[in-house]
């Protein structure tokens, strides 16, 4: 029977190996190639769809690919105005679409409501039947605002303990 000597179980890892775990390389494979939803409900869905052109370039990112079959996509842009009309068709569209599936909320109209929020046929938010999970401000927002919103949703998916950490935390605080 042979002896390990402690020099042999060493293991010795070349420089161009990386270790890690399956996990996180697909979060990280995820986060770099967003399917988005080609989906608009008003004036937002041109910042949207400004984003593409060349100026902004959102295939930087990965999330050029915009899908017209929601079974193709895995990130729903809300972009506007969501009425009551609508609310079930969007919610069918989500539910549609592929695990794991993003939902970001662009514009103070999927936010909360915006100016139409008194209205009795607006809903006031996309958080009171979607799971929103990033949320871009403005009345419409620049596309630099959307880009930086696919930015911050890529941030959450690659690290998605710590950003539930902070979920849980408030939980806790806001009662």
């Amino acid at each position: 029977m042979d002896v390990i000597e402690k020099k042999d179980a060493e293991v010795k890892v070349p420089n161009n190996i990386i270790l890690s775990t399956v996990e996180i390389a697909l979060n990280w494979c995820r986060s770099r190639s967003f399917w988005p939803l080609s989906f608009g409900l008003a004036c937002c869905a041109f910042e949207m769809m400004s984003a593409s052109d060349a100026r902004y370039d959102i295939a930087r990112f990965g999330s050029e690919v915009f899908r017209p079959s929601p079974r193709q996509c895995d990130l729903m842009i809300v972009a506007g105005t969501v009425t009551k009309k609508m609310e079930p068709l969007v919610l069918r569209l989500y539910e549609q679409m592929a695990e794991p599936k993003y939902v970001l909320a662009m514009g103070s109209c999927a936010i909360s409501g915006g100016p139409f929020k008194d209205s009795y046929s607006v809903v006031p938010g996309a958080d009171t039947f979607l799971p929103v999970d990033v949320y871009v401000p403005g009345c419409p927002p620049r596309p630099e605002a959307l880009l930086y919103g696919i930015l911050e949703l890529r941030k959450k998916v690659i690290h998605p303990k710590a950003f539930a950490k902070n979920y849980q935390k408030r939980l806790e605080q806001n009662g």
